[in-house]
């Protein structure tokens, strides 16, 4: 865990310690298995162990770690079923989204997307991965807010973490960021024309694209995965 993150006075330190292990766990900087010490973790932050032990219990809730009685608290490994899972309910929030936004979609926020799309083609030239990543969630975030519906990401935010590994060991090979910026285009053009069904279809095929790429990375990867 050699990253370096600070922590502020501008949020409670649990969620600061949260939001960076997620992105340490989701990147695989922090490894599949691996222990997590509340000491250490202490240590690297200069904080207490209470908002650590705090950040542990959500990154538990969202399946990310197993606190195990007598032994400490682990990563935990990949499981297919908790991505599928996730996808599915995933996909049933964001298709009413996307369905609802391509009726009701303002000019401003067509150009907020626009722009967000040209800033995902600037991430992909640089091979900057975490950054395509987050774009992508803001893709995604825009869409909800331009109906006024934030708790609609917010709800695939809480249940999507587990996808978002595969997603990230996905996009050198798999799931290129161009193929994604195609797909992300295709659900832009649908809401720009208001198209109704094209905006689901588009927004189906681009979720569905998990269901395709998580077989050859868990074979590639199966030391960190359940169950392989």
């Amino acid at each position: 865990m050699s990253i370096a993150y600070t922590i502020t006075t501008s949020e409670p330190v649990n969620q600061q310690i949260y939001r960076y292990l997620r992105k340490d766990i989701v990147t695989c900087a922090i490894e599949p298995g691996s222990l997590l010490s509340e000491k250490e973790v202490s240590a690297r932050f200069n904080v207490s162990r209470q908002p650590v032990r705090e950040a542990f219990i959500k990154l538990a809730e969202a399946g990310l770690v197993q606190v195990l009685p007598q032994r400490g608290t682990f990563v935990r490994k990949i499981s297919a079923k908790r991505v599928a899972d996730g996808r599915f309910i995933r996909e049933a929030v964001e298709i009413s989204v996307v369905r609802r936004a391509a009726q009701e979609i303002a000019s401003p926020a067509l150009m907020a997307l626009e722009h967000n799309l040209q800033l995902q083609k600037m991430a992909s030239e640089r091979h900057d991965s975490q950054a395509f990543l987050s774009l992508d969630d803001e893709f995604h975030r825009l869409i909800a807010e331009s109906i006024d519906c934030t708790l609609a990401w917010e709800t695939v935010e809480n249940i999507k973490a587990t996808m978002d590994r595969v997603r990230f060991l996905t996009l050198s090979e798999v799931s290129p960021p161009e193929s994604l910026i195609q797909q992300h285009e295709e659900i832009f053009a649908a809401l720009k024309n208001h198209d109704v069904d094209a905006a689901e279809a588009a927004m189906r095929r681009h979720l569905q694209e998990m269901i395709f790429s998580i077989t050859p990375i868990a074979e590639r990867n199966s030391e960190w995965f359940e169950g392989i």
